[in-house]
């Protein structure tokens, strides 16, 4: 198996979203946008809210491509125009299938809110090709103890799998637009090859500690653009964590602007027509929801 190399280290910054709440971003940077077919990645968190200091991203609207939550930390609430609310924590996994579009809200769960904690988590866009842009909107959330997980033989490296495979295992979630999406823990001396489809565009991003990279060194904050090959090559001499991307490039013309990503600025125009029409929808909502209305993401 030819291991891909390091061919861009993008360092993240940070910015705020939603509600205010600080993230950790690589994905995209003033260094590096063309991600194929990824769109975003932000690292929320870690973060330990006190009392009544907890942040979301309260009503906003996309169209157009797919946001996928994985919370390692914390509790996160959701609510949107078709009706569905649910709730998510640690290990588990909300897959938004946004097409034709949709308005939704993701706050930390009224417990959070409340009482405090520790929020860490992910969120990660994924763009639709031209004939999925407009299909129906549609949810998968996938709790932690379905997300498949595996340790390799000595017992230092475990991948949960959220889409894509690794270590035999297979992801649960179904993918419109074909991807790996692997979070990778080592403890000091692990060391394992991660098989990835050789047509992918792959990615591996370090959010805690540093990792060897085929080689190369990246520590928490980067993100290693990883070029031709079938793997990459994992090593730590100390604890670390990662996430691995990889994704079949839909290689069509990408417009956005905030929420909504299509393929010409006809269809965004049209996109932001139709949101201020009210033809998204909205978030209906009792007197005595706790749910806070105002502000978008991005």
């Amino acid at each position: 198996m030819k291991n891909r190399e390091i061919v861009r280290v993008v360092t993240s910054h940070q910015q705020r979203e939603g509600g205010g709440f600080v993230v950790r971003r690589p994905l995209p940077s003033g260094a590096y946008d063309d991600a194929d077919p990824f769109l975003l990645l932000d690292e929320m968190g870690p973060i330990e809210y006190a009392p009544g200091e907890a942040l979301g991203a309260p009503d906003h609207p996309h169209r157009g491509f797919e946001t996928v939550t994985y919370v390692l930390e914390g509790e996160a609430e959701h609510a949107d125009s078709a009706g569905h609310r649910g709730k998510i924590g640690p290990g588990a996994v909300q897959w938004m299938t946004a097409g034709r579009g949709i308005v939704h809200a993701e706050m930390p769960s009224r417990t959070m809110r409340e009482q405090g904690g520790r929020m860490h988590g992910f969120q990660l866009w994924v763009n639709l090709p031209a004939r999925d842009k407009m299909i129906a909107p549609r949810y998968q959330e996938i709790p932690r103890e379905k997300i498949p997980s595996r340790t390799t033989p000595d017992g230092l490296a475990t991948v949960h799998v959220i889409a894509g495979e690794a270590l035999g295992a297979s992801a649960v979630i179904e993918t419109r637009t074909p991807i790996t999406y692997h979070h990778w823990s080592l403890q000091p001396g692990a060391a394992v090859d991660v098989a990835i489809p050789p047509e992918h565009s792959a990615f591996v991003y370090v959010f805690e500690g540093e990792l060897s990279v085929s080689g190369r060194p990246l520590r928490s904050g980067q993100l290693g653009v990883l070029g031709e090959g079938e793997g990459v090559a994992l090593a730590a001499t100390g604890r670390a964590q990662a996430l691995v991307l990889s994704g079949a490039p839909l290689r069509e013309p990408v417009a956005r602007s905030g929420p909504f990503v299509m393929n010409t600025e006809r269809e965004i125009q049209q996109a932001i027509l139709d949101y201020r029409a009210g033809k998204l929808g909205g978030i209906e909502r009792s007197v005595t929801s706790h749910d806070n209305p105002q502000g978008e993401r991005r």
